[in-house]
């Protein structure tokens, strides 16, 4: 069963990390924990697990930074997903810092999809916008 809905991918960068992101050109990443959201009205399940796994080809921006990170976990929105960009204004909201911008957003006018995050702004987001952890996991430190 393909389940539509969105996301937010919390990514763990262990050390300062440099990336080639395609257009975006060259990005600095200090270490420490990012925010991504995204949709998946295909198919959640398959788009996570795409985004967590470590064998893949990079095809969207999203993919250099989870190959690059020391930990990749997913918080879902579903049944009623909060569109995309609605979670971006709302990471905002909540206290996350836009961490380049253009990331992950080229289909849309939000100045960033990546954010840089702290265990507060990751609570905030996940209890504003009603998260779920993805597949049931809980993990540690984390709501």
């Amino acid at each position: 069963m393909r389940r539509p809905g969105t996301y937010v991918l919390v990514v763990t960068l262990g050390s300062d990390t440099v990336l080639d992101v395609g257009a975006l050109g060259t990005v600095n990443l200090r270490a420490g924990t990012y925010c991504y959201v995204g949709s998946a009205m295909g198919g959640l399940d398959q788009r996570i697990s795409r985004h967590t796994s470590r064998d893949k080809s990079v095809r969207w921006h999203i993919d250099r930074l989870t190959l690059a990170a020391d930990g990749v976990y997913a918080y879902e929105s579903y049944p009623d997903p909060v569109p995309e960009c609605t979670l971006a204004r709302m990471a905002c909201e909540g206290g996350m810092v836009p961490a380049v911008d253009g990331f992950g957003c080229s289909d849309c006018r939000c100045r960033t999809h990546l954010f840089r995050a702290d265990p507060g702004s990751l609570s905030v987001l996940v209890s504003s916008a009603g998260l779920h952890p993805w597949g049931g996991h809980t993990h540690p430190g984390i709501i």
